[in-house]
Parts: structure tokens; sequence; C-alpha cells
């Protein structure tokens, strides 16, 4: 049966990404890749198509997002996405339910058919802190996930409270709740990405860096690792 449903995701994986290159490579022009005029009308037209349906778009991301962190996805390229396409405010909403989601499907999926495999992998790391998480296991997930998951890779992240036998409700709202501070800030410089594009009349890395909608939350982000290195030394270090 593990064999099956490793074939199965890997399968599903390699059409998503398949989809996703042709996509990019039949709908961009990839000579016009250094032309900051082409980004601007790609941005004009991304508007106009969220525009014109909303909630169509909404639930494509929602639907895509959690197929994609369900397949071992990076988060930062959806949170990017979603400023991008949503702005800040609903990018943040809709990255964080939809991630959220994901990474409790990737979790049950785990639990039920990789457990042993998880155990073997993560386990003898993450021993000491099976007690910890055992006794209050939501305060300690949130703390967890508001620390960044310590620097482990965000599948890692996700399947790694098979260990813990944690349960589903408050794996769910740990995540959720832990997420909201560093998604907002990856969907404000997504957010920021899109406005320096429609504002500016040519491209100028310094000047990206440089604007409000790019510094402000890259300093505010370094202000959340600041924190989270002080969640992790009182939640994780002995």
């Amino acid at each position: 049966m593990n064999k099956t449903i490793k074939i199965a995701l890997g399968s599903i994986y390699l059409i998503i990404l398949i989809s996703f290159l042709y996509f990019l490579f039949t709908k961009f022009d990839i000579s016009r890749i250094d032309d900051f005029s082409y980004y601007k009308t790609i941005q004009e037209n991304i508007d106009e198509t969220i525009g014109k349906n909303l909630i169509f778009n909404l639930i494509l991301f929602f639907i895509f997002s959690i197929i994609w962190v369900v397949l071992l996805g990076f988060g930062s390229p959806i949170l990017l996405l979603s400023g991008i396409l949503f702005g800040k405010w609903v990018g943040t909403i809709i990255s964080t339910i939809s991630i959220s989601v994901g990474a409790l499907s990737l979790y049950i999926i785990a639990s039920y058919f990789f457990t042993d495999l998880v155990n073997q992998i993560l386990k003898e790391k993450f021993s000491k802190y099976i007690e910890r998480f055992q006794k209050n296991e939501f305060y300690y997930f949130f703390a967890f996930r508001f620390a960044g998951g310590l620097g482990i890779p965000f599948f890692l992240q996700n399947v790694l409270p098979v260990i813990f036998k944690m349960k589903n409700i408050n794996y769910f709202f740990a995540s959720f709740l832990g997420f909201i501070p560093g998604f907002f800030i990856w969907n404000t410089i997504g957010a920021g990405v899109n406005t320096f594009i429609k504002e500016a009349d040519e491209f100028s890395i310094f000047n990206l860096i440089l604007s409000d909608e790019i510094y402000i939350p890259v300093l505010i982000f370094i202000g959340l690792i600041l924190s989270s290195l002080i969640v992790k030394k009182k939640f994780f270090n002995d």
C-alpha cells in the first residue's frame, strides 16, 4: 500500500510540475525576460484576470495550495504568489487557511501510511521533545510554527508531529495561528513587488529594496526572526 501511494503521489507531482512548466514556457516570452515593460504587461493582465472573478481564483488558489503542500512543496513561493495575486490582506487569509489545510492533509496521510518511515527518520533526533509535546502539544506546536519550524524544511515540519501522535484539531489551529505573523510578512513582500512593478518606470534592485513596500516588511521579518530565536531558546533548548 505504501509503495502504491508513493508512486501515485510522485506521479501527481510530476504531472503538476510538467503542466506548470508547459504553461510557463508557452505563456511567457523568454526572449523578453530582461524587458521590464513585459513584466508590467504581465502584472496588468494578472490584475485584470483576478479582478474579473475573484471568488473563482481564490478557490483555484486554495485547491492548488493544498495540493502543493501535500506534494511536499515549499511554502515561500506560495506566500509570495498569494501576495502578488490578492494583496497582503486577502493573500494572508487565503494562504494561511489553504496551507494549514494542506499541512493537516499531509499530516493525516503521513499518520496513516508513513508512520514507520517518519519515526525512522525523525524520532531519534527529536526524542527529547516528545514528552514536552505530549504534555502541552498545542502550545509547543504553536511555538514551533511561530519560530519558523526551527529551520527544518517545510514538508518535514508538517509530518514531524507524527512522532508525537498529535491530535488533528490541535495540529490545525496551532499551525493556523502560528503561521499568521510570518505569512503576513511574506504576503506583504509579494504585494510590494506587485506594487513596485505597477508604479516603477524601470527596474532597479536598489529602488525595489528601498521601497516602503519591501524594506518595511523585511525589517519586520528580521524582528520576527529575532523573536523566533527567543521562542526557540525558551521552548526548545535544554
